[in-house]
Formats: C-alpha cells, sequence, structure tokens
C-alpha cells in the first residue's frame, strides 16, 4: 500500500515538474511575459500549444521541372517524346514536408502556366540538356519565378547542378558561361568564402559542428562536367550582382569552382553538388551515406520547404490533388546497380 502512496507522489510530483517546465520554457520563448501570468493561464485554460502561424502556408507544394528522356539513357522508353523526375528529388521535397507536382517540359505553356499558378517554389533538377524546348521552358518557368516574387509573392527556386548551369546562362546571356570541370561521381567538401554570409543563408540553421565537418569531410556528392569558377562569376556583371558565393569546391585536378551560391534580392538557392542523394540514391558507392550525410540532405530540404511556406498562394485543393505526382507511379531503374534507383516517367 505504501509503495502505491509513493508512485502516486511521484507520478504528481513528476507531472507538475513537467508542466513548470514546460511553462518555464515558453516564458523563454515569450520573454515579454512574467512567469506568473503564464503559469496561471495554462493552469485556467489548460492550453500550452502555440497556434499555427496564419502568415504561413503549411500544405506547400513544389513544381519540378521535368528533363529530356527517361532517366536511364534508354534502358526504359526510347520514346522521343518521354521526360523524367528522377523520384529522389520527389522524396527530397516530400522529407521536409511538401508535395510535388510535375511542371512536364514538353507540355503546352498554357498549361505548365496553370500548373505553376498551383505550387509555392520550384525546382530544376540535374540533367544534361542545355538547348531547344527544354532550354526555353527553364527560362519561361525562371522568370516567372522572379516576377511573381516582384509583384510581391515569396516563391523560392532550388537549382540543383544542371539547374545551376541553365540559371547561370540565363542571367548572364551567355550560353557558353559555363566551364569544364572534372567532377564526375566525386565525394567533396564544401569550403566556406565567408562563414559570416550564412545568416539568412540555406545553411543558417546548421549545428556549427555540422559546418565544420562540411568544410573537413566529404559530405556532399559532386556529379558534373562543368561549372563556374569564382573568377568567371566575379568577372561577369550580371552574375555578381544576381548571386552571392557561398561555398566553393575542388575537383579532381584541384580546379575550383563555386558549389552553393544564394541570389542577393530573390530567394533563389543554386547548388553544384546534390543534395538530395546521400539519403535517396545508391547508384554509386561514392555517394555519402553517414547519419551527417543525412542530416544535410533533410536541412537542405527543410530550408526549401521553410521558404515555400511563406508563400501567399493558397491554391485549390482539388486542382492540386488532380495535378500531383501521386497520378503516375515511379519506375524501378536502379537493377543494374547505377544511375537513378527510381525514376518518374513522362509522355
Amino acid at each position: 500500500m505504501w509503495s502505491i502512496v509513493c508512485l502516486s507522489l511521484f507520478i504528481a510530483v513528476s507531472i507538475s515538474v513537467v508542466s513548470v517546465n514546460a511553462s518555464a520554457l515558453s516564458v523563454l520563448l515569450r520573454g515579454e511575459e512574467r512567469a506568473e501570468e503564464v503559469l496561471l493561464r495554462d493552469l485556467i485554460t489548460g492550453e500550452s500549444c502555440p497556434s499555427p502561424d496564419p502568415s504561413l502556408y503549411y500544405q506547400p507544394v513544389i513544381g519540378i521541372v521535368s528533363h529530356p528522356g527517361d532517366g536511364a539513357t534508354g534502358r526504359l522508353s526510347n520514346s522521343t517524346d518521354a521526360s523524367n523526375i528522377p523520384a529522389s528529388y520527389v522524396k527530397f521535397v516530400e522529407s521536409a514536408g511538401a508535395r510535388v507536382i510535375p511542371l512536364i517540359y514538353n507540355e503546352p505553356w498554357d498549361i505548365l502556366s496553370r500548373k505553376l499558378d498551383l505550387v509555392n517554389g520550384v525546382l530544376f533538377t540535374g540533367g544534361w540538356v542545355k538547348k531547344g524546348l527544354y532550354f526555353e521552358t527553364v527560362k519561361k518557368v525562371f522568370e516567372a519565378t522572379l516576377a511573381r516574387n516582384d509583384a510581391g509573392e515569396h516563391f523560392p527556386l532550388f537549382g540543383i547542378c544542371l539547374g545551376f548551369e541553365l540559371i547561370s546562362m540565363i542571367i548572364s546571356e551567355d550560353n557558353d558561361i559555363c566551364e569544364p570541370f572534372g567532377a564526375r561521381n566525386q565525394a567533396s567538401t564544401l569550403q566556406f568564402t565567408d562563414i559570416t554570409d550564412i545568416v539568412g543563408s540555406v545553411f543558417e540553421r546548421f549545428p556549427s559542428e555540422l559546418l565544420i565537418r562540411l568544410s573537413t569531410e566529404c559530405l556532399v556528392m559532386q556529379n558534373h562536367r562543368y561549372g563556374i569558377s569564382p573568377r568567371k562569376l566575379q568577372e561577369n556583371v550580371a552574375l555578381s550582382s544576381f548571386f552571392k558565393i557561398l561555398t566553393t569546391s575542388a575537383d579532381e585536378n584541384n580546379e575550383v569552382y563555386i558549389s552553393t551560391a544564394q541570389a542577393y534580392k530573390y530567394p533563389v538557392t543554386c547548388f553544384q553538388w546534390h543534395p538530395e542523394k546521400n539519403a535517396f540514391e545508391w547508384g554509386s558507392s561514392l555517394i555519402p551515406h553517414t547519419e551527417d550525410a543525412i542530416q544535410i540532405t533533410q536541412m537542405i530540404a527543410n530550408y526549401f520547404i521553410r521558404e515555400a511556406r511563406k508563400s501567399n498562394k493558397r491554391p485549390s485543393s482539388q486542382q492540386v490533388r488532380d495535378n500531383l505526382i501521386y497520378n503516375y507511379s515511379p519506375t524501378y531503374g536502379g537493377k543494374a546497380g547505377y544511375g537513378y534507383d527510381q525514376v518518374y516517367i513522362f509522355y
């Protein structure tokens, strides 16, 4: 009997301590309120959960532009109209709490434009095509992104690998702006140009110890033949006024290129490396899969979707559902042990 009484007292005290600690924490987060007022209110109302921020959108949708081909150099489809989105980019977005609408690059622009009205941000994937209809579609989507931001909407864009190269070509109006680099299938570090520049950037919420490991350990995956050197960017007025350099990396020949850049005026962030691969691709033994590498993928995705939640666009729920990537099925393309593990193919 005594043990039951003691246990009851312990539980009561524990609950009291937890309640006090939770209320004390709320005081720290809301420093303008006095501790007695918070404790009294919580006791009376029984409420301690913060309300969602009404200025944020908690159902964000990201548009991902498809890339020409089947994503597997003809192994899955020989259709000339086929395009694809590697499933790793979709999972990357979904892992941070957003959904995806595919922006199929060779659809008529009026259809693409309507789909753009349903999304809260855009992602350009890696790939290899730099001309023709694909380039023109990417250019239109990029210009629409800037226009929406200029009109007062917070509309973020991520450009990854080829996406960064295409954006650089569009901004500079120079289709030969990119330089050759030997960074195929290579894990690398990220060297920060100025650690104070991470404030307000994609790296802002990274723990300090992870930032150190990023600069000393090969935690990110590079897989590209082209890029832009810091010198080339600084010499181009259009590019240097648009982007600030956050990190650089060195290729296998120790040639330095820009690995992360962020726009001064717009919520546009570009990566020459692949933040989506660490957690979601297995076709290369060199892709980092350590706990630190997975945390990098997650934190980069979190930043993107955190930015998308700032969008004031509130699209029709039914129209969103009608266009979501859930209406398609991914294809397993990794049986050969290389390339993308899964791809969404569009015809």
